[in-house]
């Protein structure tokens, strides 16, 4: 939100609702806590998916070879949630099932094929569609709330979804009535979106080295490789960002850029499974291939110029991965707990448990305080994103960036110190290979370096003491 001047004083309107329960705990038989962390919701909602038919999978769950791009079936239509507490009330129900064997999958990397599928039914892929189009066009609070819910539970699983949704808000904003009324529908039916829009082989990552290039009859030929391509091998639809490579350059000497919108069959696209990180293993965010794949041009949505004007695109975006953040914050706090549960009291201490410890009770304590800071960071930026949106003027989108930017980088500090205390409230036993709860640092790791913080406390900076607004862009 770019620009010159902006009102100061008044406070962001703040999200009053109680943040979810986390789902990390919760196991098939997990006692007491977990009893109490999830009190399902009356029939009538998808809390409870029970047995989910599970459409063939592109390829076998855990293969690290090259997957041909033929295509999953298509899923039947889904019941969407209708409202905003149906939706939180679905993703509960979901986050608890993503529990059961989050560690196996990540210790494996079993690739969680099944668990997407049961992301499809639950509806939840359509409920930021516009109302006129059949959705529950939920608040920002309210996504943001879903995928803090599912982090809670497996970072992995929560992160694939994440391009689903920014790119449908891109939809939103940039597509023309027939464009939208297509692709919402496929949302609506369960099927999913995934991202190709980051390379490794530019300077950095706003530069692009693929290419859509015209055809004789209008469309166009997509040409590249694309890498990060988090959840492309679960993937119905790929959103492509590439550069229009027929068009004259702009005043800053750089062509303009559009999102191609294509089948994950189509003819010369291949997804490798080849993302090997220490964290978030089961995201499946390898390489995209792209060679001489044929789009027609009503697959084609602008992309540059989406931020033209005062727009909350950005901070949409990023106030998910903070979401993701803070909940992966919260399931490593919910470990925490579990695990001093199971822990041998110091000798010095003099008392019979380990949660009688004053010290550990202390750290304990300070590590509730840090995680609850982010989480009403979370929900101040996310109402602040709401509020802009009604009204989306350069203080009101200023104002919904910073907000967000505080809450990113409050939800990184967060996951990285509550995942490594971890360890020193549980004791040795703790660090067993067999519990695997270094997933919970391996994950807030990984995906804290999504971008840089250091970036975010400058804007924030600039912002509080020269009324410098931030610039306009995906990670603001």
């Amino acid at each position: 939100m770019s620009g010159s001047g902006r009102r100061r004083g008044g406070r962001m309107p703040v999200m009053m609702t109680d943040a979810c329960p986390s789902p990390s705990n919760c196991q098939a038989e997990s006692g007491r806590r977990a009893r109490h962390l999830f009190p399902f919701a009356s029939a009538g909602t998808n809390a409870d998916l029970g047995d989910v038919a599970v459409s063939d999978h592109p390829s076998a769950a855990g293969t690290t070879a090259t997957v041909p791009a033929d295509q999953p079936p298509v899923p039947a239509p889904v019941p969407v949630p209708r409202s905003d507490a149906e939706a939180v009330v679905a993703a509960r129900g979901l986050a608890a099932r993503f529990a059961v064997g989050a560690a196996a999958r990540d210790a494996g990397r079993v690739l969680p094929f099944e668990q997407v599928e049961q992301l499809s039914a639950s509806g939840l892929l359509g409920v930021t569609v516009p109302a006129r189009l059949g959705g529950a066009d939920v608040s920002v609070a309210t996504l943001t709330e879903v995928f803090r819910v599912l982090a809670t539970a497996d970072a992995s699983l929560a992160q694939i979804p994440h391009s689903h949704f920014v790119f449908l808000d891109a939809l939103r904003r940039q597509g023309d009535e027939n464009q939208q009324r297509r692709f919402f529908a496929e949302a609506l039916a369960g099927r999913r979106f995934a991202n190709a829009q980051t390379e490794r082989g530019g300077r950095t990552i706003a530069e692009d080295a693929t290419t859509l290039c015209r055809r004789p009859d209008g469309g166009y030929v997509l040409r590249g490789e694309k890498y990060y391509a988090t959840g492309a091998l679960f993937a119905h639809w790929l959103v492509v960002r590439a550069v229009l490579a027929d068009e004259p350059p702009g005043p800053d000497g750089a062509r303009g850029k559009a999102l191609a919108y294509i089948r994950r069959d189509t003819p010369g696209v291949t997804v490798d499974d080849d993302w090997d990180g220490m964290g978030q293993r089961t995201t499946a965010s390898g390489t995209v291939h792209l060679d001489d794949v044929a789009v027609d041009a009503d697959q084609i949505v602008a992309f540059t110029s989406i931020f033209d004007s005062p727009t909350t695109y950005g901070a949409r975006a990023q106030v998910l991965h903070a979401a993701l953040d803070t909940g992966i914050a919260r399931g490593a706090l919910d470990a925490a707990v579990e695990a001093v549960t199971k822990a041998r009291p110091w000798f010095e201490a003099g008392v019979d448990r380990a949660a009688d410890d004053p010290l550990l009770i202390q750290q304990a304590g300070e590590l509730e305080i840090d995680v609850r800071a982010a989480e009403a960071l979370l929900r101040e930026a996310a109402a602040a994103i709401d509020a802009a949106e009604l009204d989306p003027t350069e203080d009101s989108t200023a104002r919904a960036s910073i907000a967000t930017a505080v809450a990113k980088v409050a939800g990184a500090r967060a996951v990285v110190r509550a995942a490594s205390d971890l360890f020193e409230l549980g004791g040795t036993r703790s660090a067993a290979g067999a519990v695997n709860l270094n997933r919970y640092w391996r994950d807030g790791r990984t995906h804290t370096l999504h971008d840089p913080s250091r970036w975010k406390v400058q804007h924030i900076g600039r912002w509080l003491l020269t009324d410098t607004l931030p610039p306009r862009h995906g990670q603001l």
